[in-house]
């Protein structure tokens, strides 16, 4: 096959000599004639912390490809640190995926190795990938290591939930909390719990993107450097197979990443993520597709925030492959993967070493755990809960609804003694969504008042169109469609109206007749002026179709028409 690289270096015009003597710089001669030229990009970066080691692991991308007799080059992209970028990191992935896919179109790359592990990195990465469509494979960053506080481990994420409530609660002192904070991250790598980065790295082998048994390796790990080795050179050998991302993600390889998502108990911001990158693809996919293929998947991971343990322990205790050994009845033996084998192929031989962290099918932690789609006349659109993550007593509700109108309303009132809240009220926040924020940030978990925490109340019933961390917990009803800055029915909701949660039947609504001739609220919406926020507000989709912006939708291809000089 004619390799994409050769129209800039092939030839004896001038052009063709610009591109190679700029990229020379002490190559041999023969490194731009019929030698595949594989990027590696890569998102390592201080200010996303989970990434910083990437570029040891790219060092280990880099020798692969030599080994196999192409040309590695590095390309740094865009990177979303999720603890430090505000507003949210979301309001930037959709600006990372098209950064990425033109520098990946507008370079003479013919094949790229996708370095990711914070939440939006690896949903970015291969958004740019489907839409350019060269050989792509990922390499997740992985996990930490198991930090401890006091003997007790810590879920990085998940505890500083449940500490801060405590110091809230009056149950820990500041002072401890504070003792905790240089416990809490023991090593390079992304959260330890089945968070959003842990969800997105086991999701993308599921889906097919990974060499299958890499993903969730720790981060300080030796074998991930080996695995990404192999990758190195696995990359070459899918480009001489023409194996691109079109060729091998189907409507059946995001059937498996639901079926995988619902077996280790992920998070919720999965669901957005998948739909946007089957956006590109052109794959049908809807929220419903996650409900009837996932929720009554049994969750076999018993991992924080969900379960006890942390992906370490699900490392050794087999990882993703002896998870869906378990589920493999439930998986469509026709997905293919990276090595051009089916999924289903690399089942044969992967027990599990420990059936405390990894369930068997009989003995499940939850027996119908994966992510339900609820609608009513509060989400005509739908909406997401994650039933394992929920207090069953809740998941069938009915109370009176207490609405904020914006992040910075909640937290001027939830602690105000005089708010009119008991345990069976309904939390309601808006102006979350991707329009409203803009961006839809991890809100949607809201801290409960402090008066009923004093009380010994743990969980209530809360309804936002934002998202949740996937490391958080607690009966929440997120991802609301359409949201209140987009004209969803959220927005006409007032304090008192009765709120009826009925997960079982699917159900989410507001006990009103009046609902549609209310006027509704526009309190505490973005509007932004200017800039990618303006660009974004004006475009971005809806939850339901994964947000992203409706001129990035389907694929452009690898195509440069015109020469730059």
């Amino acid at each position: 096959m004619e390799l994409r690289s050769t129209h800039w270096y092939a030839g004896e015009d001038r052009n063709a000599y610009i591109h190679r003597a700029w990229m020379r710089r002490g190559l041999p001669g023969d490194a731009f004639t019929g030698r595949p030229q594989i990027a590696i990009a890569n998102t390592a970066s201080d200010l996303t912390p989970c990434n910083a080691h990437l570029t040891e692991v790219a060092a280990s991308v880099r020798n692969g490809v030599y080994e196999a007799g192409g040309i590695p080059l590095e390309l740094p992209v865009v990177s979303l640190g999720e603890t430090n970028v505000r507003p949210t990191a979301m309001l930037w992935r959709n600006m990372a995926a098209m950064a990425t896919e033109e520098m990946l179109r507008a370079n003479p790359i013919d094949a790229v190795v996708l370095l990711g592990g914070c939440d939006k990195t690896i949903p970015s990465l291969l958004m740019a990938a489907a839409s350019v469509d060269i050989p792509a494979v990922v390499v997740p960053g992985g996990p930490m290591l198991t930090g401890t506080f006091r003997g007790t481990p810590l879920g990085c994420g998940t505890d500083v939930w449940r500490l801060s409530e405590e110091v809230r609660a009056g149950t820990l002192t500041q002072e401890a909390f504070s003792r905790s904070e240089s416990s809490m991250i023991r090593s390079r790598g992304h959260c330890n719990t089945m968070g959003t980065a842990s969800t997105m790295g086991l999701v993308a082998e599921a889906l097919g993107t990974v060499i299958p048994g890499v993903a969730g390796t720790p981060a300080p790990d030796s074998r991930l450097l080996e695995a990404a080795h192999g990758t190195g050179r696995l990359i070459v050998e899918m480009l001489a197979a023409d194996r691109r991302p079109s060729t091998f993600l189907t409507k059946a390889s995001f059937h498996n990443a639901i079926v995988a998502l619902a077996a280790i108990g992920g998070s919720t911001n999965a669901v957005v993520h998948l739909l946007a990158i089957a956006g590109r693809l052109g794959i049908e996919l809807g929220v419903d597709d996650f409900d009837r293929i996932g929720s009554r998947v049994p969750v076999l991971v018993d991992l924080q925030p969900a379960g006890r343990f942390l992906m370490e322990d699900l490392h050794r205790a087999g990882g993703l492959l002896a998870v869906l050994r378990e589920v493999r009845d439930l998986l469509d033996p026709t997905a293919l993967t990276v090595t051009g084998k089916p999924l289903v192929d690399h089942l044969d031989d992967t027990p599990i070493f420990d059936t405390e962290v990894i369930r068997p099918r009989t003995a499940p932690l939850v027996a119908e755990g994966g992510i339900a789609v609820l609608r009513g006349n509060l989400a005509p659109d739908g909406a997401l809960i994650k039933p394992a993550a929920a207090s069953p007593h809740l998941l069938q509700h009915r109370g009176r609804a207490m609405v904020f109108d914006s992040i910075e309303d909640f937290h001027a009132r939830i602690d105000d003694p005089d708010l009119d809240v008991d345990a069976d009220s309904v939390l309601v926040l808006r102006g979350c969504g991707p329009k409203g924020y803009p961006g839809m940030p991890e809100v949607s978990n809201m801290p409960l008042p402090r008066k009923l925490l004093e009380q010994g109340v743990r969980d209530m019933v809360r309804v936002c169109d934002g998202r949740m961390s996937g490391t958080a917990y607690g009966t929440v009803v997120l991802h609301v469609a359409p949201e209140a800055a987009a004209g969803g029915p959220l927005a006409r909701v007032r304090t008192g109206d009765v709120i009826v949660l009925d997960v079982a039947a699917r159900r989410i609504d507001v006990e009103t007749d009046d609902l549609d001739a209310r006027t509704p609220s526009t309190a505490g919406f973005a509007n932004p002026r200017r800039g990618w926020e303006r660009l974004y507000v004006d475009h971005v989709q809806q939850a339901d179709t994964g947000a992203d912006l409706d001129f990035l939708v389907g694929s452009s291809g690898s195509e440069v028409g015109r020469e730059s000089h």
